[in-house]
């Protein structure tokens, strides 16, 4: 069977892009890989972007050198999730209170795997999760 090798890339929508460009490569120490004033491109792990559009700004069809990216927009907080390793939870949570990020929610679950959840500027749920909660082939 054909399938993906990755999800290459999660978007989130912006009221601000400075603040959440801030935000995240702050959180993450995440290089800012291309910008202009409707988004940011940022490099999260190999090959995975985190796409920051600025909320109403990506409504009509963007013609790039190569092509046409179609129209896209979000509404109302969305949900994203980075993985962790299973050991740094602790690291973790430590970052979060420096940074001034209230915890939102911890969830263990049965499988063992570990969530944190916290919001953005953008109220966005972020989630940081350990491995063992998705098993291919396991639903």
């Amino acid at each position: 069977m054909l399938r993906p090798t990755h999800i290459a890339e999660t978007v989130l929508y912006v009221d601000d892009l400075d603040r959440a460009v801030g935000f995240y490569t702050v959180l993450f120490g995440s290089p800012a890989l291309r910008r202009d004033e409707h988004f940011c491109a940022l490099g999260i792990a190999e090959d995975q972007v985190l796409l920051l559009f600025v909320r109403g700004n990506s409504l009509q069809p963007s013609h790039v050198e190569g092509g046409v990216i179609p129209a896209h927009d979000g509404a109302g907080p969305l949900h994203v999730a980075f993985g962790i390793g299973r050991d740094d939870v602790g690291l973790w949570e430590s970052r979060l209170e420096e940074q001034g990020i209230p915890i939102e929610s911890r969830v263990n679950w049965p499988a063992g795997a570990v969530s944190l959840y916290f919001r953005d500027p953008d109220d966005h749920a972020v989630e940081l999760i350990t491995p063992g909660l998705w098993q291919m082939g396991n639903a």
